[in-house]
This record gives structure tokens, sequence and C-alpha cells, in this order.
């Protein structure tokens, strides 16, 4: 008997000792869980739902004919020489991911709070999961840019090899601003309700509806600092070709959105050790 005890092995799980940012290792181990998670928020977001994917087109489509009547036929906002309906879906089509996202990821952690205190796996993939999942209704959407664009017989300019970089800039700004407010999120549970009006202010902060060429250019570079600014005028520039390509916004913005993307893995990493007592 004793022999048998002595052969026993004893596993104990501690926390790691020390400040880290980032166990690249780990993460990677976990890649399948992650592809998982993803996949599994595409089925349950149109789980049950008539329309299904259509909601990908939908909700853009008509945000852009409601912005054109209102914003382009009533108040007269200019469009920078192209068809007031195209110049809005451009920006609606990252406006909108970001929003979805940024408002998707505040939550997770809530959401997910039944599997916090039952098994390990990296947090982090907790909310980055649905700021990936929104690539597809992304993806779906831009689709029917591109139908809009020859129907405008309007072709995209040499300025769209820039469109990966813009996009990976609007990646990255959805998954900081997410890892923050999912971390506050679970914590202050009033932060999901405060979410809704940051979303409609930034909107309104964005070019979604009229265009960057209104801001004075005193001001232009610390707009900047708002990373969607520069994605939006980005996206507009790549694929209408209504101004040239704005490198100063882009420049500021990835500055910015770098620094919401890291500060928010810090803030999220701190926070880690608490999540299963506040969930």
């Amino acid at each position: 008997m004793t022999e048998f005890m002595k052969s026993q092995h004893q596993i104990i799980i501690e926390p790691k000792k020390g400040w880290q940012f980032i166990d690249w290792k780990e993460l990677i181990s976990y890649k399948d869980l992650l592809f998982f998670l993803v996949m599994r928020d595409i089925k349950v977001l149109y789980k049950q739902t008539i329309l299904g994917f259509s909601w990908a087109i939908i909700r853009p489509f008509f945000s852009m004919i409601v912005f054109s009547i209102i914003f382009g036929n009533l108040a007269k906002i200019p469009s920078d020489g192209v068809p007031y309906p195209i110049f809005s879906y451009t920006a609606l089509l990252p406006w909108i991911y970001f929003s979805t996202a940024m408002t998707s990821s505040t939550g997770s952690l809530v959401q997910s709070s039944g599997i916090l205190n039952k098994v390990y796996f990296p947090r982090l993939f907790i909310p980055l999961t649905p700021v990936l999942a929104n690539l597809l209704d992304f993806a779906i959407a831009f689709l029917i840019l591109g139908l809009m664009m020859i129907w405008f017989g309007i072709a995209p300019t040499h300025n769209i090899i820039v469109l990966p970089l813009l996009i990976l800039l609007m990646v990255s700004t959805a998954a900081g601003m997410g890892m923050w407010l999912s971390a506050l999120g679970i914590q202050y549970r009033d932060v999901k309700y405060a979410v809704q009006f940051l979303s409609q202010v930034l909107m309104y902060g964005a070019p979604v509806v009229w265009p960057v060429s209104l801001i004075p250019d005193q001001y232009r570079l610390w707009y900047g600092l708002y990373p969607m600014g520069g994605v939006i005028e980005g996206f507009r520039s790549a694929l209408l070709g209504s101004t040239p390509m704005p490198w100063d916004l882009i420049l500021m913005g990835c500055f910015s959105s770098a620094l919401i993307f890291f500060t928010g893995i810090i803030y999220f990493r701190q926070m880690e050790r608490i999540f299963s007592d506040v969930a």
C-alpha cells in the first residue's frame, strides 16, 4: 500500500508567477478551440431565423436607404462627387462590422460565465470570438458592394492594395475595444447598456454619413486618432476613388489602434484572475 501511494503523482495547478503579456504557445495549442468557438457563434447567430445570412445584407442595405433619404436628399450632405447611396454603403461596411463586433464582445464574458469555472482555456478567446465571427457578415455584405459598383459604373483604384491593411486596422480596433469592454462588463454589468450609447456616439463621430473633407485642416491629424475615421475614408478612396488615400489619418489610426489593442490585452490579463469570482 505504501509503495502504491509513493508511485502516485500529485498535480498542483497554480497561477503563473509574475506578469505575462501573451502566452503565444498556449494560444497556438488551443487554436482548434478558437475555431470551434467561432463556428459556434456563426451557427448560433442565425439559428432559427427565417432569412438566415440575408441579415448580413439587409442591415447595411436598409441603413443605406435611410441615410440616402435623410442625409443625401433632405440634408444635402456632400458625398465627394459619388452617388450618395454607394458613398454611405461603403462606409457602413466597416462601421457595422466594428459596431457589431464591439457590442458582441462586451457581453461575451458574461454570456460565457457558465464555462469560466469549469474548464481552463485561454480567456482571450472569448472576446476575440465575435470579432472573428462577424467577419463572415462583413464578407457577405462586401459582395453587395461589388454589385453596386458595377451598377454605378465605378471601378476600384490601384489603392485597393491598401484594403488588407484597412481591414487589419478595423479588426484590431474592434478586438482592442472588445477586450477592454468585456473585462469591464463582467465586473460592472451596466457597461453593456453604456456601450449601446457609445456605439451611437462613435457612429456620428465617424465619417459614415458625411465626408472627411468637412473637417478643417488644422484638426485633421487630431481626428486621425479615431481609427475608424481613417478606415472608412480609406475604404472610399480604395474602392470609389472619390478622394486621395488618407495616409495621414491611417497612420494616426494605426498608432491609436495599436494603443487600444495592446492596452486592452494588458487590462484583460490583469483582470483575468477575478473573472471566475465575479462571473
